[in-house]
């Protein structure tokens, strides 16, 4: 089936009130036929729901699905997008060993990589997304894992998944992707190679800015490992947030059509605005990766990014003076969103790292929503209009 279809047909089994569409199950046990069904539960002999920190209906459609979509062996839902890298990491690494991850990585993933993972003993080697030889110089005899966003969070770099899997075959190691900027209707990472994809499903899995979520998918032996540490530890998923993605799923594709449509429009009029400058969406041909971009995504996103020409002062005339779009911490909404990364989503790096990833004091990152694309332009030229007088 193609990516539609199974994004709506994907759904649990039918109750006995054969209900069309997957009810929820807002329940924190199951009960069992007998003592020896029980049992067998227990000892993972027999498939079933026990306990909804284990399983639950809902979110194991959940789970089936994006496996489905991602083109996986298997996922596990988790209840944030960082839970899920978190369960990642902490699943499969170990003290003593070493992780790559490129540096354009989102902020609260830096925090992870450097104020977490070192307290366990797993020491974290940051390298350029650009530069595959920063990437060889940083394997050691106890790196296990090379880790990655594409698009990558604020700034839009593009890493060549082709060229990351070799690399991770070359020298043993899993590659985890950050797929939450391309959902897998723009790019299927496992497609490329990756052993490994997460998301945060509160964005455009979501899509409309109701609830929080995560999702691990990948190879069965890295899952399995996975869901152990997360059935121990407890970022379970709730039934109703579960319930809320899966049906999400159903209208991803027809969504993300809409927002790389207004992305790439507001994008091209961004380009031409005197008071911009290094305007980046993936599928600009100004874009330093935008021909990896186009072998590996099917449309650029829903993202914008821009500096604006006054720097950080100027930002924020930009954002006080903007009508419609929202200054809210989500991006793929169906409402249009503007951030400042330098000072919210990457405020807790230092200058010099936010800089290292290309965070300016004037980036603007741009959410390009579902409204009309008239009005997105109309309402941040009228911003960048007053912002600069």
């Amino acid at each position: 089936m193609k990516f539609e279809t199974l994004a709506i047909r994907t759904q649990t089994n039918r109750t006995a009130q054969q209900e069309h569409s997957t009810p929820m199950f807002p329940t924190s046990s199951f009960v069992f036929d007998d003592a020896e069904q029980m049992r067998a539960m227990f000892a993972d002999e027999q498939e079933g729901n026990i306990y909804s920190r284990f399983t639950n209906p809902n979110c194991t459609e959940l789970e089936d699905k994006m496996a489905a979509l991602e083109g996986t062996d298997d996922a596990v839902a988790t209840a944030s997008g960082m839970a899920a890298i978190f369960a990642s990491f902490m699943a499969l690494l170990k003290a003593g060993d070493h992780l790559i991850s490129s540096r354009a990585v989102f902020g609260s993933t830096h925090t992870i990589l450097h104020q977490y993972l070192p307290k366990w003993n797993i020491e974290v080697t940051l390298v350029d997304p650009s530069d595959q030889q920063t990437w060889a110089d940083a394997v050691r005899p106890a790196t296990k894992m090379f880790f990655v966003e594409t698009p990558s969070n604020p700034g839009l770099d593009i890493i060549d998944l082709e060229a990351a899997k070799a690399f991770c075959v070359k020298n043993n190691l899993i590659l985890n992707v950050d797929n939450c900027f391309a959902t897998p209707y723009l790019q299927k990472p496992a497609q490329w190679g990756a052993d490994l994809i997460t998301h945060s499903a509160t964005k455009y899995i979501d899509g409309q800015g109701r609830v929080v979520g995560g999702i691990a998918a990948g190879r069965q032996d890295l899952i399995t490992e996975i869901k152990k540490l997360c059935r121990s530890t407890g970022p379970a998923l709730s039934p109703f947030n579960a319930w809320v993605l899966s049906k999400s799923l159903e209208t991803l594709a027809v969504r993300m059509d809409r927002h790389c449509d207004n992305a790439e429009r507001l994008a091209t009029f961004l380009m031409d605005h005197t008071q911009c400058h290094n305007v980046r969406y993936p599928f600009l041909d100004s874009h330093p990766g935008a021909a990896i971009a186009r072998k590996q995504m099917k449309l650029g996103g829903g993202l914008v990014t821009f500096e604006i020409a006054g720097g950080l002062a100027q930002g924020k005339r930009f954002l006080d003076a903007l009508k419609m779009l929202s200054l809210t911490a989500n991006l793929g909404d169906t409402r249009s969103i503007a951030t400042h990364p330098a000072s919210t989503t990457h405020a807790k790096l230092t200058p010099e790292a936010r800089l290292a990833t290309g965070i300016t004091d004037g980036l603007i990152r741009i959410s390009t929503g579902l409204e009309h694309i008239d009005d997105i332009i109309r309402d941040i030229d009228q911003a960048l209009i007053l912002s600069a007088q």
